[in-house]
C-alpha cells in the first residue's frame, strides 16, 4: 500500500519514494560528491604556509582515525617532561597570617604617630572616664564582727600558703573560713617558698600580724604556734601530723565530712598545700569570714604600708595637674612572663635563645614535652599574649589620654627594656615606678623579696584614680574587689578586650581616628562593666557585692539625709 502525500500538489497523488538505507555506500558516496567532511579546494593566489595548514588539515579529516592516537601523544609528551623534572625540590606553599596572629605593633605605631601626636581633642579624660552609676543606689561596705565569745576549740588546723603574694591571700582567707566554720584555732599560715618567686619572707614580713589576730578575735581563734604538749606526740615535727591532699575548689562540707572527724581525733591537722582549696560558692556565714579577712583583718605590715603611702602621696603630687589624680597600670612584660606565654614579639633569633633559656630555667622540660605543640599565632588571637609597652601606650593614647597624664606602672623588672619601654616613655613622659619615686635607702629593705615590692605596687594601684590591668592573674583580680569594695562598688579598673587589640594592633594600615574611635569604645565598656554583681562560680576576692557589701537606694538615702 502506497503512502499518502499531505502535501497539496498540482492534483496528482504521487506516491513517496522508499527511503535509501543510511549506511549504504551509495549514499556515502552521494555526501562524499557534495563535499561534506572535505576541505574546498585551495584558491589560487595563498602564500606556502597556507597551503600547508590546508593541505595537514584536509588529510586529518580525510584520516579521522588519527584522533584516537592524541591521549597517546599527550601522555607520552607529559611522561617526557615530567622525566625532566627533580622531585627533590618540593615547591614551597604561602598561607597567608591569619588576622591578629601577628606582632605588627611598631608599624602601626609609625603610621599613627604623627596624627596622635596632632591630636588635641582629647578632653580631661582622667576626671571624665568613669560616668556610669549603679541603678537605684550604691553599695556600702558591711562586714560585720561576731561580738560574743568562742566556743572551746575542736584542734588546731595549719596551712601552707603557696605561690605569690596574692595566692598566698587566698590561702589566708580560706583558712580563716575553714577554720571558723569547724570552730577550730588557726595557726598563722606558713608562706612556702617557690623557685619563681623565690621570696623566704614570713607572714609578719607582709601583715600585721597582731592587727590580723586582733581583727579576727571573736570569730576565729589564732596562734603562732601548736603548744609543744601536742607536738610531743609527733616528735615536735610537723611533717609526722596527719596532711590532708584536698582537692581544687573542694566545697565546704568537704571539710566538715571528712576533716572535722580527723581533727576531733587528732587535734591538729596539716593541709598542705592550701592555695584554691575551697569552692567559691559557700554559705553566707563561710562567706562573711573571707569578707572580714580578706577586706578588714589583713593590713599590711608597718614598714610596707608606710612606704606604700609615702608613694601614694608623691603620685598626687605629679598629678596635681589633674586634681591629684593618677593612672596605675600593672604590666606584665617580664622575662618569666613572656617565656611563659609562648607569644612571639619584634626580639628576632636573641628573644628566642632568651625565651627558650627562661622556659627551661622555670619550668624545665615543661614545655619540650614529646607530642606539644605550641602555636603562638593561635596564642596571640586568642588575647593570650603580654600586653608590650608600645601596646599599653597605645592604647591609653587612643582612649584620650594625653601626654601629660601621670602613670605609675606596677611591674616587675621589664625584659629588654631599653629598648620595649622608649615609646611608652615617649608617649607618656610622667611614667613612674617604685623605683623612680623612693629613694635607694628606702628601698633597700625590700629588694630580692618580690612578696614585699608586690605589696608596695598593690598599695599605689589601689588609691588611683584608674587602674588598667593588661594580663590576667591574682594580682588584678585582688585589686578589682580591693577598689570596689572603696569605691561604692565600682572597679574604676580598665579591662582591655586583648582579643579585639590583637586584631587592631595587627591592622597597620588602620588610622588614628577609626583606632581612637574604637579604644574610646573599649573604655566605655570598662566603664558599664564596673558594677559586677557576684555570681555563684564567681570569686569573691574580685565581687564582693553582694555578700561583702549592701546595697542601699536612693530613697533610703535620701530618708536618712533627711533625718539627720
Amino acid at each position: 500500500m502506497l503512502a499518502y502525500n499531505r502535501l497539496p500538489s498540482s492534483g496528482h497523488s504521487t506516491p513517496s519514494p522508499p527511503p535509501s538505507p543510511l549506511r549504504s555506500p551509495r549514499y556515502r558516496h552521494s555526501r562524499s560528491k557534495s563535499g561534506f567532511g572535505r576541505l574546498p579546494p585551495p584558491q589560487t593566489g595563498r602564500t606556502l604556509p597556507q597551503r600547508l595548514a590546508w593541505l595537514f588539515l584536509s588529510v586529518l579529516l580525510r584520516r579521522q582515525g588519527v584522533f584516537l592516537f592524541f591521549p597517546l601523544i599527550y601522555i607520552s609528551g607529559m611522561l617526557l617532561y615530567m622525566g625532566t623534572v627533580k622531585f627533590d625540590v618540593v615547591p614551597t606553599i604561602k598561607h597567608r597570617p591569619a588576622p591578629g596572629s601577628l606582632y605588627r605593633s611598631p608599624q602601626l605605631y609609625q603610621k599613627i604617630k604623627a596624627e596622635m601626636e596632632a591630636d588635641n581633642s582629647s578632653a580631661d579624660a582622667i576626671s571624665t572616664i568613669w560616668k556610669h552609676s549603679y541603678k537605684g543606689g550604691e553599695w556600702k561596705p558591711c562586714i560585720s564582727n561576731s561580738m560574743g565569745g568562742l566556743p572551746e576549740s575542736n584542734g588546731y588546723i595549719y596551712v601552707e600558703a603557696n605561690g605569690g603574694l596574692n595566692q598566698q591571700r587566698t590561702s589566708i582567707c580560706n583558712a580563716v573560713a575553714v577554720a571558723g566554720y569547724l570552730n577550730a584555732t588557726l595557726v598563722i599560715p606558713n608562706f612556702h617558698y617557690h623557685s619563681v618567686w623565690r621570696d623566704p619572707s614570713k607572714f609578719s614580713d607582709i601583715y600585721d600580724e597582731d592587727y590580723f589576730v586582733n581583727t579576727l578575735a571573736n570569730d576565729v581563734q589564732i596562734v603562732d604556734k601548736i603548744p609543744g604538749y601536742i607536738m610531743e606526740r609527733f616528735g615536735s615535727d610537723m611533717t609526722n601530723v596527719y596532711n590532708f591532699r584536698v582537692k581544687a575548689w573542694s566545697p565546704i562540707r568537704y571539710y566538715r565530712d571528712s576533716i572535722l572527724p580527723k581533727l576531733l581525733e587528732e587535734k591538729v591537722i596539716r593541709i598542705s598545700p592550701f592555695a584554691n582549696r575551697l569552692s567559691f560558692d559557700a554559705p553566707p556565714a563561710v562567706q562573711r569570714l573571707r569578707c572580714l579577712a580578706n577586706y578588714k583583718a589583713l593590713r599590711f605590715s608597718g614598714p610596707i604600708l608606710s612606704l606604700g603611702n609615702a608613694l601614694v602621696s608623691r603620685m598626687k603630687e605629679h598629678g596635681a595637674k589633674n586634681g591629684g589624680k593618677y593612672i596605675s597600670v600593672h604590666l606584665r612584660f617580664e622575662e618569666d612572663m613572656v617565656a611563659f606565654s609562648c607569644c612571639v614579639f619584634d626580639g628576632g633569633e636573641q628573644e628566642k635563645i632568651d625565651m627558650i633559656a627562661a622556659r627551661e630555667k622555670g619550668w624545665k622540660g615543661k614545655f619540650t614535652k614529646p607530642g606539644r605543640v605550641i602555636r603562638p599565632g593561635s596564642i596571640r588571637i586568642n588575647g593570650k599574649c603580654p600586653l608590650t609597652p608600645l601596646e599599653v601606650g597605645l592604647m591609653l593614647r587612643g582612649m584620650g589620654f594625653d601626654k601629660s597624664t601621670s602613670i605609675y606602672l606596677a611591674s616587675g623588672q621589664i625584659y629588654n627594656a631599653e629598648k620595649t619601654m622608649a615609646p611608652l616613655l615617649e608617649m607618656f613622659p610622667h611614667l613612674q615606678t617604685k623605683e623612680s619615686l623612693a629613694s635607694e635607702e628606702e628601698l633597700t629593705p625590700f629588694n630580692n623579696f618580690s612578696s614585699r615590692m608586690a605589696a608596695i605596687d598593690y598599695t599605689v594601684c589601689l588609691h588611683s584614680e584608674v587602674f588598667v590591668t593588661t594580663q590576667g592573674g591574682n594580682f588584678p583580680h585582688f585589686l578589682m574587689g580591693h577598689r570596689r569594695y572603696l569605691y561604692g562598688g565600682h572597679s574604676k579598673t580598665i579591662r582591655p578586650d586583648k582579643r579585639k587589640l590583637a586584631l587592631i594592633f595587627d591592622s597597620p594600615n588602620i588610622g588614628w581616628k577609626n583606632f581612637k574611635r574604637q579604644m574610646l569604645s573599649m573604655r566605655s565598656h570598662s566603664d558599664s562593666k564596673g558594677f559586677e554583681l557576684k555570681r555563684p562560680s564567681d570569686s569573691i576576692y574580685t565581687f564582693p557585692c553582694p555578700d561583702c557589701m549592701c546595697h542601699t537606694n536612693k530613697t533610703e538615702d535620701s530618708r536618712s539625709s533627711s533625718a539627720t
